[in-house]
Protein backbone atom coordinates (compact mmCIF):
# COMPACT_ATOMS: atom_id res chain seq x y z
CA UNK A 1 0.00 0.00 0.00
CA UNK A 2 1.11 3.57 -0.64
CA UNK A 3 -0.28 6.51 1.35
CA UNK A 4 0.06 10.11 0.21
CA UNK A 5 -0.46 13.11 2.50
CA UNK A 6 -0.97 16.62 1.18
CA UNK A 7 0.88 18.73 3.73
CA UNK A 8 -0.27 22.05 5.17
CA UNK A 9 1.62 24.90 3.43
CA UNK A 10 3.13 26.21 6.68
CA UNK A 11 2.94 23.46 9.28
CA UNK A 12 4.26 19.92 8.67
CA UNK A 13 0.87 18.27 9.15
CA UNK A 14 -1.39 16.50 6.64
CA UNK A 15 -4.53 18.25 5.43
CA UNK A 16 -5.65 15.50 3.03
CA UNK A 17 -4.77 11.80 2.65
CA UNK A 18 -5.08 9.27 -0.17
CA UNK A 19 -4.42 5.51 0.09
CA UNK A 20 -3.82 3.20 -2.86
CA UNK A 21 -3.62 -0.58 -2.63
CA UNK A 22 -3.74 -2.02 -6.14
CA UNK A 23 -2.72 0.77 -8.53
CA UNK A 24 0.55 0.38 -10.41
CA UNK A 25 0.54 4.03 -11.58
CA UNK A 26 -0.78 7.03 -9.63
CA UNK A 27 -1.30 10.30 -11.51
CA UNK A 28 -1.08 13.68 -9.77
CA UNK A 29 -1.98 17.04 -11.33
CA UNK A 30 -4.62 19.68 -11.96
CA UNK A 31 -6.66 17.75 -14.55
CA UNK A 32 -9.84 16.06 -13.38
CA UNK A 33 -8.76 12.64 -14.65
CA UNK A 34 -5.79 12.31 -12.25
CA UNK A 35 -5.98 10.08 -9.18
CA UNK A 36 -5.00 13.10 -7.06
CA UNK A 37 -6.25 16.49 -8.22
CA UNK A 38 -4.49 19.59 -6.87
CA UNK A 39 -5.86 23.01 -7.73
CA UNK A 40 -2.75 25.19 -7.79
CA UNK A 41 -1.59 27.49 -10.59
CA UNK A 42 1.96 26.06 -10.41
CA UNK A 43 0.79 22.44 -10.72
CA UNK A 44 0.67 21.16 -14.31
CA UNK A 45 -2.44 19.40 -15.65
CA UNK A 46 -0.34 16.21 -15.49
CA UNK A 47 2.51 16.88 -13.08
CA UNK A 48 3.79 13.69 -11.42
CA UNK A 49 3.41 9.97 -11.93
CA UNK A 50 4.21 7.40 -9.27
CA UNK A 51 5.10 4.02 -10.78
CA UNK A 52 5.22 0.74 -8.90
CA UNK A 53 8.07 -1.57 -9.98
CA UNK A 54 7.82 -4.83 -8.06
CA UNK A 55 8.41 -3.76 -4.43
CA UNK A 56 9.63 -0.22 -5.23
CA UNK A 57 7.91 2.99 -6.28
CA UNK A 58 9.40 5.69 -8.47
CA UNK A 59 8.52 9.40 -8.73
CA UNK A 60 8.48 10.58 -12.36
CA UNK A 61 8.17 14.29 -13.15
CA UNK A 62 6.07 15.05 -16.22
CA UNK A 63 5.15 18.66 -15.33
CA UNK A 64 6.50 21.85 -16.86
CA UNK A 65 7.33 23.41 -13.47
CA UNK A 66 9.31 20.46 -12.12
CA UNK A 67 9.17 18.21 -9.09
CA UNK A 68 11.50 18.74 -6.14
CA UNK A 69 12.93 16.60 -3.36
CA UNK A 70 14.87 18.48 -0.67
CA UNK A 71 14.88 21.60 -2.89
CA UNK A 72 16.55 19.68 -5.76
CA UNK A 73 14.68 19.24 -9.02
CA UNK A 74 14.32 15.59 -10.07
CA UNK A 75 13.15 13.82 -13.21
CA UNK A 76 12.99 10.32 -11.73
CA UNK A 77 13.71 9.18 -8.20
CA UNK A 78 13.07 6.06 -6.16
CA UNK A 79 10.55 6.64 -3.39
CA UNK A 80 11.92 6.40 0.14
CA UNK A 81 9.41 5.79 2.93
CA UNK A 82 8.46 9.13 4.51
CA UNK A 83 9.95 11.30 1.76
CA UNK A 84 8.33 14.58 0.74
CA UNK A 85 8.02 15.83 -2.82
CA UNK A 86 7.12 19.38 -3.84
CA UNK A 87 5.24 20.08 -7.05
CA UNK A 88 7.01 23.09 -8.60
CA UNK A 89 9.51 25.17 -6.64
CA UNK A 90 6.76 26.83 -4.57
CA UNK A 91 3.88 24.37 -4.96
CA UNK A 92 2.14 21.87 -2.72
CA UNK A 93 4.09 19.25 -0.77
CA UNK A 94 3.14 15.58 -0.68
CA UNK A 95 4.59 13.16 1.85
CA UNK A 96 4.76 9.50 0.78
CA UNK A 97 4.53 6.48 3.07
CA UNK A 98 4.99 2.88 1.95
CA UNK A 99 3.65 -0.17 3.75
CA UNK A 100 3.33 -3.82 2.84
CA UNK A 101 -0.16 -5.08 2.12
CA UNK A 102 0.41 -8.42 3.83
Amino acid sequence: MITLHLLHPIEPKPIQTWKFESESVILIGRSGDNHIILYSSVVSRYHVELHRHSLNWQVVNIGANGTYINDHQVDKELVQNGMTIRLAATGPKIQIFLSSST
